[in-house]
C-alpha cells in the first residue's frame, strides 16, 4: 500500500505529518549542530553548567593556538634568485636577506620589500619607445641640447642601470626612474655643452656617452640612490631638421677624408716595405760586388807577384807563356781570325766557327802525326825575341 493512500495507519507522510517531538529530521540536525557549537564556545551542554564550562574553555584555547600558528606561518616568505629582501620592523630596516626561504615577524610587526638586483632596466631620454607599433615618439624637450659653440643638436640616449643597494634604492629616492631620467638629461647637457657640434655629431659620440655615464654615476652616488649605471648609449645624434641636409654633406665630406687617408696609409704601408726591400737587395748586391772585386784584385795581385818572381828567374820563358796564355784567351772568344803574312800582301782568313762545325760533322778527329822539329842548320837562326814582338804587333801568329 502506498504511503499516501487513505486508511494506512503506518504511513509516514514527510509533508504533512510531524514526529512526536514536533520537528522534522532537518530541524533535528540543525538543532544538534547548534548544541555542539554552543558547547564548544562555552555554552551549556544539557547535563549541567560544569561540563559546559570545561568544554568551552578548551575550544577557545584551541582556537587561539590555531590562530597563533597561522599568524606565525604568515611570516614565511621566499626570496627568488637575483632578489634581495629588505625586512622592515615597524617601518625601520632591520636586515637584508638573500635568496631562499626566509621568515620574519608577521604583519603588523614586520614586512618585507623584495627588490630585483640582477635586472637591467632601461630609461629613455629624448624619445619614448612604443612596444605595440615598434616605433618611437620624439620628446623635443629632452632631445634638443645646446653645444659649446652655440649650436643646437638633436640627441637621444638610452640608459641601462641595475640596483646595487636595495635599501638605498627603496628609502633614499622617492621616484628612481624620474630621478635617473632627470640626472641623465642633466649630465648629457653638461657634457654636450662643453664640446662643439662637430665633435658631438662625428667622432665624439662615443666619448660623449662615456663622459655622460661617468658624470651620471657620480650624481647618483651623491644621492645615495643605490643605482649602478651599466651603460649610456647614444641612439641618435643629428642637427635639427632645418639644417640637416647641410650637415649630412659635411659628414660625408669628413668620411671621404677619412677614407682617402686610410687608402693613402694603405698605399704607403705597401710601397715602403717594397722600397726598403729593393734598397736592401741593392746594398747586398753592392757588397757582393765589392767583395768579388776585392777578391779578384787580390788574386790578380798575387798572380802578378808570382809571375814577376818567375819573370826574374826566366824572362824569355815567362814572356812566351804570357803570350800563349793571352792568345788562348783571345782566340777562345773569337770565331774569325785574319792573319797578315810578313813580306806579303795577302791576308789569311781563318773561319774558326766553320772549321769547328765541319770537324764536328766529319766525326772524331784522326790522329795527326806531327813531325819533329828539324835540327837547326848553320845558316838558319832561331827567331829572336824582338822578331816575335814585332809579329805580335802586326797581328801575325808565330
Amino acid at each position: 500500500m502506498a504511503w499516501n493512500e487513505p486508511g494506512s495507519s503506518g504511513s509516514k507522510d514527510p509533508w504533512g505529518r510531524r514526529k512526536a517531538d514536533g520537528g522534522s529530521d532537518l530541524d533535528q540536525i540543525v538543532r544538534r549542530l547548534q548544541q555542539k557549537l554552543g558547547g564548544l564556545f562555552g555554552g551549556r551542554k544539557g547535563g549541567g553548567e560544569i561540563g559546559g564550562g570545561r568544554a568551552g574553555g578548551f575550544g577557545a584555547g584551541l582556537i587561539v593556538v590555531v590562530a597563533l600558528v597561522v599568524w606565525l606561518l604568515s611570516g614565511l616568505y621566499i626570496v627568488q634568485q637575483g632578489e634581495r629582501g629588505v625586512v622592515l620592523r615597524l617601518g625601520k630596516q632591520t636586515e637584508i636577506t638573500e635568496a631562499g626561504l626566509r621568515w620574519h615577524l608577521p604583519f603588523p610587526l614586520e614586512k618585507v620589500e623584495k627588490v630585483n638586483v640582477e635586472k637591467v632596466s632601461t630609461i629613455e631620454v629624448g624619445y619614448r619607445s612604443n612596444p605595440r607599433t615598434g616605433g618611437k615618439t620624439k620628446v623635443p624637450k629632452e632631445a634638443l641640447m645646446l653645444t659649446g659653440d652655440e649650436n643646437i643638436i638633436d640627441i637621444e640616449f638610452a640608459v641601462q642601470y641595475k640596483i646595487k643597494d636595495a635599501a638605498q634604492f627603496l628609502f633614499n629616492v622617492r621616484d628612481p626612474e624620474t630621478t635617473i631620467s632627470q640626472a641623465t638629461e642633466s649630465a648629457v647637457r653638461e657634457v654636450v655643452g662643453k664640446g662643439t657640434m662637430d665633435f658631438a655629431l662625428t667622432e665624439g659620440r662615443d666619448e660623449v656617452a662615456r663622459n655622460a655615464r661617468a658624470l651620471l654615476q657620480e650624481i647618483l652616488d651623491r644621492y645615495n640612490s643605490g643605482v649602478h649605471i651599466v651603460t649610456v648609449e647614444t641612439q641618435k645624434a643629428q642637427p635639427p631638421e632645418e639644417v640637416k641636409s647641410a650637415f649630412d654633406d659635411a659628414v660625408k665630406a669628413r668620411e671621404d677624408e677619412v677614407r682617402l687617408k686610410n687608402e693613402a696609409e694603405a698605399y704607403a704601408n705597401d710601397i715602403i716595405p717594397r722600397a726598403r726591400g729593393a734598397a736592401a737587395r741593392m746594398i747586398q748586391e753592392a757588397e757582393g760586388y765589392k767583395a768579388a772585386t776585392i777578391a779578384r784584385a787580390e788574386g790578380d795581385a798575387r798572380r802578378f807577384s808570382a809571375v814577376a818572381s818567375e819573370y826574374v828567374k826566366a824572362p824569355g820563358v815567362t814572356r812566351e807563356r804570357l803570350y800563349i796564355e793571352t792568345m788562348e784567351q783571345v782566340y777562345s772568344s773569337t770565331t774569325k781570325i785574319f792573319v797578315d803574312q810578313k813580306g806579303g800582301n795577302n791576308l789569311l782568313y781563318l773561319p774558326l766557327d766553320k772549321l769547328v762545325q765541319g770537324a764536328m760533322e766529319a766525326g772524331p778527329p784522326s790522329a795527326v802525326m806531327v813531325a819533329p822539329p828539324e835540327p837547326e842548320t848553320g845558316g838558319a837562326q832561331r827567331p829572336t825575341t824582338r822578331s816575335r814582338a814585332d809579329q805580335r804587333k802586326r797581328g801575325v801568329a808565330p
